[in-house]
């Protein structure tokens, strides 16, 4: 049986769109998408999802509950993992203008809200050769930017000339909210990571 369809995948459960990313990975081939808010809930998965939400708050939550080392620890013993908006900026190793708590799994420099306010959100199609040939539907509300990627991280889409899709071995961060279209490729395309675990 494929890993895929035996894993267990989290998605952190402090903050945020949640419930549309559990919903996301149950319909993309995921055995059982469970919240995480423990570490002991940390520990019964194969892989987590950084949801979009308030990425400071995130930040203090995750160091409250002892989560960010855990995830570090996790992630650097070889756990997929996959951040978008609020999640791509706890990925990232620098966020300019910001003391907040991060994970610093992603070496990225980004900048919050750089795409404006609410009201500002937007959809478009991007291109992702990495998923095939059809164009993936992407939401952006007060989405991120990345300003730039050190030299071993993959870029797998761009937007206005910038990053807004990226790799780095089994980290996923994206500054859009793929749960917020019915196209399911990216988060099948996170779930194929554990394909490759031993």
């Amino acid at each position: 049986m494929p890993a895929v369809e035996r894993a267990t995948v989290g998605v952190l459960a402090l903050q945020g769109d949640v419930a549309e990313h559990l919903r996301a990975l149950q319909e993309s081939g995921a055995a059982r998408a469970v919240p995480v808010r423990t570490l002991q809930e940390l520990e019964q998965v194969d892989a987590l999802l950084l949801p979009g939400g308030e990425s400071t708050t995130i930040g203090k939550l995750m160091v409250e509950g002892r989560l960010d080392t855990a995830i570090r620890r996790r992630v650097q013993d070889g756990m997929p993992v996959f951040g978008t908006c609020a999640g791509l900026i706890l990925l990232a190793t620098d966020i300019i203008g910001s003391e907040q708590p991060r994970l610093g799994l992603l070496p990225a420099r980004v900048r919050r809200n750089a795409f404006g306010r609410q009201v500002d959100s937007f959809e478009t199609a991007l291109a992702v050769p990495s998923l095939d040939a059809e164009p993936l539907p992407a939401v952006f509300i007060r989405a991120p930017v990345v300003e730039a990627v050190a030299p071993e991280v993959e870029v797998l889409a761009e937007f206005d000339g910038k990053p807004v899709l990226c790799r780095h071995g089994r980290v996923l961060a994206a500054t859009f909210h793929p749960e917020l279209t019915a196209d399911r490729r990216l988060h099948r395309f996170f779930l194929s990571f554990l394909e490759k675990q031993p």
